[in-house]
């Protein structure tokens, strides 16, 4: 049955043009991505900056069932 249906199927043979597919897409997805990860180093600087010396220490959790 499936062997009626594309029987009479001719492929179209595609030509890659850069204008119409896009080839400058990639070069601003990393210039984007690279961009990012700057402003993400910026904001962790700037809260380690902001928080300055105050790091908190937690003592480890205590659960019933360990053994001592």
């Amino acid at each position: 049955m499936s062997t009626d249906l594309f029987r009479d199927y001719v492929p179209e043979i595609l030509v890659y043009d850069p204008e119409i597919d896009g080839s400058y897409e990639h070069k601003i997805r990393d210039e984007h991505l690279s961009s990012k990860e700057k402003l993400l180093e910026k904001v962790r600087k700037a809260k380690a900056a902001a928080k300055g010396n105050a790091t908190t220490f937690r003592q480890p959790i205590r659960t019933e069932n360990e053994k001592q």
